[in-house]
């Protein structure tokens, strides 16, 4: 059985959104980041730069959240896809990783970069409802778990952004949405 590796408060709480959503049965192996279980040569031997989300499937062992949803998008999910395909979802889940999430999360430099991401993402959910079409995508839980945290974390005024704002509460309908 796959297994999840993860913390209170971290990152892999996407991963196992995700898992819920595409019906993969896992373990989810809770570790104390205060007490340092991350930090243990049992857990270093799978990801070796201590931190969490990580997966074990099987033998293989991946680690970094993003890398973790595509792996189990490509591997669980409903269609195979073409190389093109794969490619518009790697972008989507490296954009909530790289660019979105410390556009929005690092303070120095979120007033220049707010507008700029959010006005993109805001026309494209002003005429489809999730970010590749009318279906829920892995690139949904990337760029929403990052958009979900603004108004809980950062109380940040989205008014600006209306279709952004409509977009939240789409994600939360999922019954597994931040249950973690």
């Amino acid at each position: 059985m796959l297994k999840l590796y993860g913390g209170a408060r971290s990152r892999a709480s996407i991963v196992q959104w995700y898992l819920e959503e595409i019906q993969v049965p896992y373990e989810f192996v809770k570790l104390d980041m205060q007490a340092g279980e991350h930090l243990k040569p049992e857990y270093l031997a799978i990801n070796p730069v201590g931190k969490v989300p990580a997966i074990v499937d099987g033998d293989f062992q991946l680690w970094e959240s993003g890398a973790i949803l595509l792996y189990l998008a490509e591997k669980y999910g409903k269609n195979p896809l073409s190389l093109e395909e794969r490619a518009v979802f790697y972008q989507w889940v490296l954009f909530a990783n790289a660019t979105l999430g410390p556009g929005i999360f690092g303070e120095a430099n979120r007033e220049r970069e707010m507008p700029r991401l959010l006005t993109p993402l805001n026309e494209i959910f002003s005429k489809q409802a999730f970010l590749l079409g009318n279906e829920f995508t892995v690139a949904d839980v990337a760029v929403g778990s990052i958009l979900t945290y603004i108004p809980i974390m950062l109380k940040l005024d989205l008014s600006a952004y209306p279709a952004v704002l409509n977009y939240i509460p789409l994600l939360s309908l999922s019954e597994n949405f931040c249950h973690f």
